[in-house]
């Protein structure tokens, strides 16, 4: 039995699951599984390795993208370039081999609602899913720049500085932190939302709930708004075809 799953911590409402899932019983699928690794810390990872029989490959979510490249024997160019891992492989000698399928996922999902003057974007939060947006938006030919909590060296703006002038001026928006998921719905990040646009985009990476506060907030200025499903179907779908299996 080839054995799949998600490393992350808190992921009992994780969508890969339920998608994998749900693809195995539609595709016929019965020679493989899925399942959550939830673990406490990232030191726990070697062990899961060890001792799950017939273990092929694995999705990485919140709080392991990053911290679990050390682990890897090999990362590939394009994930190396991000600086973050979101799907191993593990080849048939027992290497374990990193890749970035964010990238992949937002790009698609992005690209047809793109028009010539969405030229300039803000991406609220620093995490491991911000750098694959950073590397999409950057082949995407978009000048990006980082909103966080704290000033710190390559951050533009933090939620204090960031001014109705500078959200006009920059009509792509991504809110890459976790900001508004379920079940804080009535969270959202704290930008001033009344610089928006109908010339605007706003991206959530949160699928769960469809429309969360921060993309309501864009609706109400006319914004064009995107939430993360179609991305993470993209690139657990781009993952897949890694592990091929």
């Amino acid at each position: 039995m080839n054995k799949l799953g998600l490393l992350g911590k808190n992921i009992s409402y994780s969508f890969s699951r339920t998608y994998f899932k749900a693809k195995f019983e539609n595709e016929q699928i019965t020679d493989t599984s899925y399942e959550n690794f939830d673990i406490e810390s990232i030191d726990l990872f070697p062990s899961i390795v060890k001792n799950t029989k017939g273990l092929k490959g694995m999705n990485v979510t919140i709080p392991y993208k990053e911290v679990v490249m050390p682990y890897l024997d090999k990362i590939n160019k394009k994930a190396a370039d991000i600086g973050a891992v979101n799907t191993i492989r593990i080849t048939k000698k027992g290497k374990l081999v990193g890749y970035n399928t964010d990238c992949y996922g937002f790009k698609k999902s992005i690209e047809p609602h793109l028009k010539a003057h969405h030229k300039k974007a803000l991406i609220l939060g620093t995490g491991g899913a911000s750098k694959a947006i950073a590397y999409s938006l950057k082949k995407l030919g978009i000048a990006y720049q980082y909103v966080s909590r704290k000033q710190s060296e390559g951050i533009a703006f933090t939620y204090d500085t960031l001014t109705e002038a500078d959200i006009e001026k920059t009509p792509v928006i991504i809110n890459c932190t976790p900001l508004g998921t379920f079940p804080n719905v009535e969270a959202c990040p704290d930008i001033p939302y009344n610089g928006i646009t109908d010339k605007h985009i706003l991206f959530d990476l949160i699928y769960n709930p469809e429309v969360t506060k921060f993309l309501k907030q864009g609706k109400q200025y006319g914004a064009t708004t995107i939430n993360g499903l179609k991305m993470l179907e993209l690139q657990a779908e781009k993952a897949w075809s890694i592990w091929d299996l």
